[in-house]
C-alpha cells in the first residue's frame, strides 16, 4: 500500500504514528490524502515574496525554459520589482526556514510529534507558477511535502534501484534519466511523504503552494569531521604517537606493520569512551547543525531579579525561533540529565531538561516548578538569547 486516506482518522498519517515508523519510514514513500482536510494556508504567496526580499532569508528562484530545457536560478533576497515582471508560468520561488519567522509556521511541527524534535530541519515553502518546478531530482533526507493551495503533480520512482545519475549542465543537481512509476496530482490538505534517496518530480497545475517539512540528516562525513575537531581540540599535548618498542629497523625508509600498529593505538587514545562525553558531544553537534541563525544575546538583557519579578506578574520566556533545544539522560551512576541548546549542554534533573526541551515558552508556573539548575540554565539560557522576556501583553 502507497495511498491512504486520513479523512477520517485522528492522525495526519492516515494510521496510528507507530504503523507508520514501522512501515515506512526510511523505507517506502507514502500518498497521504487529506492528512489535513479542509487545510488552509496561514501564508499567502505574496507573503512569501516579501519574506523573500527581507535581508538574511535563504531564497532561491528556479526559471525553466522548457524549449531548450535550461534552468536559470537566482538567490535572494530579491527586490519587490523582481515578481511582477515574470511570467505567469515556469517559474518557482523557494524560500527555507519559514517555521523561523512566521509563527503560524512554526505551529504546523507540533503535528509532527511522532518524530523527535531536533530530527525537524526547517519548513520550506516553494509558491509556483503554472508549469513551475524545480526539475526531477532526489533528495538525502526525509521530506512531507504538504499541499497548501492550488494542485501540484507529483512523480516518483519507487523502483528498487533508480538510475540517480546527474546532469552536468545545469546549476541544480537534476537527474539525467528520470522514470516514474507513480503519478499524482495533489490538492490542498494532501500530503506526500518521501524517504531518502527516492527521485521525484513536482509541477505545478495552476498556481500552487507547497510546504516542505524535511528532516536533519548530517552525512556520517559531517558527523566525522565534527567528532574529529572535538577530539583534536580536547586532547591534551601529551598525547602523541609513542614506539619505546622500537627496535632495529630492516630498511630507516620504510613505514613497517609495527609503525602503522603504534599510530592506530595513537588515534585510540582519542576515542570517547565515555557515553556521556560521546552524548554531550552529539547533543552540542545536533543543536546547531545547519542553523543559519545563532541567537544572540540581547544588548541589556534583565537581571535574574528582574526577570523572575516579570514572570511573577505575568510576563513569560519566549524562545528564539532559532534555538534549538534536546535533552539526554545521562548514564552516570547519579543520573540527572543534560538540555542541549545551541550546542551548550546545561545540567539539570531530567524532568526540567524534558520541560524545557518541550516548551516555546517558560511562564511563572513553569519556572516556580524548576529545580535549581533547571533555574540557573533557564537564566544562562536569557543571556546568551535563546529567550525573550515577552510582558503579558506580548506573551
Amino acid at each position: 500500500m502507497i495511498e491512504v486516506d486520513a479523512t477520517y482518522g485522528p492522525h495526519p498519517l492516515g494510521m496510528p504514528p507507530a504503523d507508520f515508523l514501522r512501515d515506512y519510514w526510511q523505507k517506502k514513500p507514502l500518498l497521504i490524502r487529506n492528512a489535513f482536510p479542509g487545510f488552509v494556508s496561514p501564508v499567502e504567496p505574496e507573503d512569501l515574496a516579501g519574506l523573500a526580499c527581507e535581508d538574511g532569508v535563504l531564497a532561491r528562484l528556479i526559471e525553466h525554459d522548457k524549449p531548450s530545457d535550461a534552468w536559470r536560478v537566482r538567490h535572494g533576497p530579491f527586490a519587490e520589482d523582481d515578481f511582477p515582471g515574470l511570467p505567469d508560468h515556469d517559474w518557482t520561488l523557494l524560500v527555507q526556514d519559514v517555521d523561523k519567522w512566521d509563527a503560524d509556521i512554526r505551529a504546523l511541527l507540533a503535528r509532527f510529534d511522532f518524530l523527535p524534535r531536533w530530527r525537524i530541519d526547517d519548513v520550506m515553502i516553494s509558491f509556483a507558477a503554472t508549469g513551475g518546478s524545480v526539475g526531477a531530482h532526489v533528495d538525502q533526507y526525509d521530506v512531507f511535502l504538504l499541499q497548501a493551495q492550488g494542485q501540484r503533480r507529483w512523480q516518483i520512482d519507487a523502483s528498487p534501484n533508480p538510475p540517480l545519475g546527474f546532469r552536468d549542465d545545469v546549476e541544480l543537481k537534476l537527474l539525467r534519466e528520470f522514470h516514474p512509476t507513480h503519478d499524482w496530482v495533489l490538492n490542498p490538505g494532501d500530503m506526500l511523504y518521501l524517504p531518502p534517496g527516492v527521485p521525484h518530480h513536482g509541477v505545478a497545475e495552476n498556481a500552487c503552494l507547497t510546504f516542505s517539512v524535511g528532516m536533519r540528516a548530517p552525512a556520517a562525513a559531517e558527523l566525522l569531521g565534527d567528532y574529529a575537531d572535538t577530539l583534536a581540540a580536547d586532547a591534551p599535548d601529551e598525547l602523541r604517537y609513542a614506539d619505546p618498542d622500537l627496535t632495529l629497523p630492516n630498511d630507516a625508509g620504510e613505514i613497517d606493520d609495527a609503525t602503522m600498529q603504534r599510530v592506530e593505538a595513537a588515534l585510540h587514545q582519542l576515542r570517547m569512551d565515555d557515553p556521556d562525553r560521546f552524548g554531550d558531544w552529539f547533543g552540542g553537534f545536533i543543536t546547531t547543525y545547519r542553523s543559519a541563525v545563532l541567537p544572540a544575546p540581547d544588548d541589556n538583557p534583565p537581571s535574574r531579579e528582574a526577570m523572575e519579578r516579570a514572570l511573577a506578574e505575568g510576563a513569560a520566556l519566549l524562545r528564539h525561533p532559532w534555538s534549538r533545544m534536546a535533552w539526554r539522560r545521562l548514564s552516570r551512576a547519579d543520573g540527572g540529565g543534560h538540555l542541549y541548546a545551541g550546542g551548550t549542554a546545561h545540567p539539570m534533573a531530567i524532568e526540567d531538561a524534558r520541560r524545557l526541551a518541550a516548551a516555546d515558552a517558560v511562564d511563572g508556573a513553569l519556572y516556580a516548578a524548576l529545580e535549581p539548575a533547571g533555574r540557573d540554565a533557564v537564566n544562562a539560557l536569557l543571556a546568551a538569547g535563546h529567550y525573550h522576556l515577552a510582558r503579558e501583553d506580548e506573551a
